[in-house]
């Protein structure tokens, strides 16, 4: 964990060495300043020298400005490493997010990986910050300022040493307790994520059935479960004030009291006894610090775990080491694939698929709810790799091709695309960042969008708003099938995504295509028997296995399940979960 960590600190190194060295720097300076307030009292106040006084008044005022400068400088140069240290933390998840296939990104949920984002980077932030400076400061203090007293009287410092052995044992028993609630307190953020993703993003359906009640109770839940947490962690934290209050106000009195005998019996000056309570403070503050500290890293090393879960989770696809740059064709060969999502699973989603689809083919897919139609389209552009078997497209194995070249080359359209903030055209060049507005402008005609882009208000600089909330779900639909045309695939998939649009525009689609892409082998799901009758064949899936593959009128005639679900819908009810 530390090795992946440290790995991102890289070009801050130079902060994170300077930050330390300036701390201890001021810690030096601070300790220096009781010994010059001491000779002015002994050798000035005490023997009437106003020259000694205004000597070392000046070199204290120096001391003072230097340990200024180093405190400046040391709060500077960790400011830096812990922001660098934490903006490439979350560079370094996010480009690794980015090459996650689906069973990775699986492993995940979306709101845990805001969290890692945010909260755990910023705690990982805060304590790398208090690492470098407070880490280095406590224990600098604590041993020069227990180096001095014992210089300045054994049995004086002895006091110190009692009291720091006991503090020591009792903050430690806090801390123990308090990280115990700490750690259990950042997996709650998810659910809170969460509940705040989910409302926002489905706002105008918690609108449209009267929820808010529902929701607000869901999201003071989630945050009172982390409430409850913290004030049980930090009802145990703010024990440490009156530990340390008790113990320095004791460690008062005794030097106070001991001193004061010894000064009567002269082996103790005036000055050397205000050091001793000066030394008392630092030693008694440093070991406050090094309390907190010891509670900031504990509950920074659950947010360390989680973000190393992230930056360590190895994409499970990956390029061949010499790939295939180039797919031939639109051809798609199963060669008995069987497919799991789990590879220890013992049920297979997808069970001995033996297919062969010709290059410029129109294939309709259809089958009930759960039967694997979504599974078998996304190994084609291999967002999962197959468990058993081969999927050949152009005549080659997919696992052989550059992963960017066949995902270039088979565009995928989802019944529930996103669209994404910013203008139509924007939206658009996802496909081909180089489209010209005009390319783009066919494409559209091509979806059956250009009639309704044209009386927007500005037309293809229509700005869309986040999710395309601004357009309803047909013209979501139609706009991500014009960003896949964009493309120029050799193979293009409507998984149900032109579920949202009427009977006509779908024919209309249909038609475009077979004028405008004729070469390109379309791949067509649908629930809806007219929207895949016209295909040149049609995969009737049932429990993840082909259970019919022929033409529209040979499965009228051959397949059972086909001929009852056209019946049923002809006749105005039914589908094939029915």
């Amino acid at each position: 964990m530390l090795k992946t960590l440290g790995a991102q600190i890289k070009e801050f190194k130079k902060d994170s060495v300077l930050t330390p060295v300036f701390m201890i720097g001021e810690v030096i300076m601070e300790t220096i300043i009781p010994l010059l307030m001491a000779s002015i009292i002994d050798n000035g106040v005490t023997a009437g020298n106003m020259n000694h006084i205004y000597l070392i008044g000046v070199l204290m005022l120096g001391t003072a400005l230097l340990s200024l400068t180093f405190g400046i400088l040391g709060g500077q140069f960790g400011s830096r490493a812990s922001a660098g240290f934490a903006r490439n933390l979350r560079k370094a998840m996010y480009e690794n997010i980015q090459t996650f296939s689906f069973s990775n990104i699986d492993k995940f949920s979306t709101s845990g990986l805001v969290t890692r984002l945010t909260t755990d980077v910023t705690n990982i932030q805060n304590a790398y910050q208090m690492i470098l400076r407070m880490c280095m400061r406590a224990p600098a203090t604590l041993i020069c300022a227990m180096f001095m007293s014992f210089m300045i009287s054994p049995k004086l410092a002895s006091v110190y040493l009692v009291a720091v052995v006991i503090l020591a044992f009792v903050l430690g028993l806090i801390v123990s307790q308090a990280t115990k609630h700490f750690s259990q307190a950042f997996p709650k953020y998810d659910a809170l994520n969460e509940s705040v993703q989910e409302n926002v993003s489905a706002i105008r359906v918690v609108k449209a059935y009267v929820r808010e009640d529902y929701e607000v109770e869901k999201f003071r839940t989630a945050s009172n479960n982390i409430y409850k947490i913290f004030c049980k962690a930090e009802g145990i934290v703010i024990w440490n004030n009156p530990v340390m209050n008790f113990t320095v106000y004791t460690c008062i009195l005794a030097i106070s009291w001991m001193g004061a005998h010894m000064i009567v019996q002269d082996t103790l000056t005036t000055g050397q006894l205000m050091n001793m309570l000066t030394y008392c403070m630092n030693i008694l503050m440093s070991l406050m610090m090094l309390s907190m500290i010891f509670v900031m890293i504990t509950m920074s090393m659950a947010s360390a775990k989680r973000i190393c879960e992230v930056l360590e989770e190895q994409p499970e696809l990956h390029n061949p080491q010499e790939p295939v740059g180039q797919v031939k064709d639109g051809s798609i060969r199963f060669d008995h694939v069987s497919f799991s999502y789990k590879k220890d699973a013992q049920d297979s989603v997808l069970k001995e698929i033996d297919l062969e689809i010709k290059s410029g083919e129109t294939i309709g897919i259809i089958g009930g709810t759960g039967s694997a139609k979504s599974s078998l389209v996304n190994l084609v552009s291999r967002l999962y790799d197959v468990t058993e078997g081969r999927l050949l497209v152009g005549g080659v194995d997919v696992r052989d091709y550059d992963m960017e070249t066949l995902r270039n080359q088979v565009a995928v359209v989802l019944q529930n695309n996103v669209l994404f903030s910013g203008t139509i055209l924007e939206n658009l060049r996802w496909g081909d960042r180089d489209a010209t507005e005009e390319e783009c402008r066919r494409a559209c005609e091509m979806a059956c969008a250009d009639e309704f882009i044209q009386k927007m208000p500005e037309g293809y600089n229509t700005y869309i708003e986040q999710g395309g909330t601004n357009v309803s779900g047909g013209q979501k639909q139609r706009l991500c099938i014009a960003r896949a045309l964009l493309k120029k695939p050799k193979v293009l998939i409507l998984d149900d995504s032109t579920s949202a649009v009427d009977t006509a525009t779908d024919a209309k689609i249909r038609k475009a295509f077979a004028e405008a892409i004729p070469g390109t082998t379309k791949l067509i799901i649908a629930q809806r028997i007219s929207s895949v009758e016209h295909a040149d064949r049609i995969i009737v899936m049932h429990d993840g296995e082909v259970n019919g593959f022929a033409s529209h009128e040979e499965l009228l005639k051959t397949n059972e399940i086909y001929r009852e679900v056209y019946d049923a819908q002809m006749s105005g009810s039914g589908d094939f979960d029915e």
